[in-house]
């Protein structure tokens, strides 16, 4: 099936939107142009991984617009999304020159969120080896990858707390709707998995 017009649209907002928070960054000061490449992998992955999450309850509607199987085009996203936010602290690392940025923080409250970003690293990995093994857990890899969830919310306070871009009120704004998105996503997700349910029990 070719790609409706509703696919191109989607795919034309994406890339307006990814093309919005990179040149951002470029009006917000910064010391060298690897400190602008960790900015921009931060900000890409998060909106990759955003829409890959947003679209999960739409099933039919994705395989309609984009005429190709619905996990073809959320693997996509998430995996741009996945490569953008594992690429970010593999910049930071070369530009300190210190593995330790892998390394989640726990001696305060506040570094622990500060720092949240190395937590939701891990478990990204972890929502990631839970899809690829989906068929050896039959029963359990849907909560293991719904942990991706939590890797946005890690993300979102970590980018708050942390992220120079988010001093600009229209980054912050974009970001935090996203994620805002992601979360009306999973519940909308839920309902829809409930009335599937209902209505199986029934027949």
């Amino acid at each position: 099936m070719p790609l409706k017009r509703g696919g191109y649209l989607f795919l034309a907002a994406v890339a307006t939107i990814a093309s919005f928070v990179s040149i951002l960054p470029f009006f917000i000061e910064y010391e060298e142009a690897l400190d602008l490449l960790v900015r921009l992998l931060a900000l890409n992955g998060f909106l990759f991984l955003s829409i890959a999450t947003i679209m999960t309850p739409f099933l039919k509607e994705v395989t309609e617009t984009f005429g190709m199987p619905f996990l073809r085009v959320h693997h996509v996203f998430a995996a741009v999304g996945l490569a953008l936010v594992t690429l970010h602290p593999v910049a930071y690392a070369v530009q300190t020159l210190d593995l330790a940025v892998f390394v989640p923080r726990f001696e305060s409250w506040y570094a622990f969120w500060f720092f949240g970003g190395r937590i939701a690293l891990i478990v990204i990995y972890a929502a990631f080896v839970a899809a690829l093994v989906r068929r050896n857990i039959p029963k359990h890899w849907r909560k293991l990858h719904a942990l991706m969830y939590v890797v946005l919310f890690f993300g979102i306070v970590h980018a708050n707390l942390s992220g120079m871009d988010f001093s600009n009120v229209w980054v912050s704004v974009v970001f935090n709707v996203l994620f805002a998105a992601s979360v009306v996503a999973f519940v909308v997700k839920r309902l829809r998995y409930r009335r599937f349910v209902k209505q199986a029990g029934k027949q």
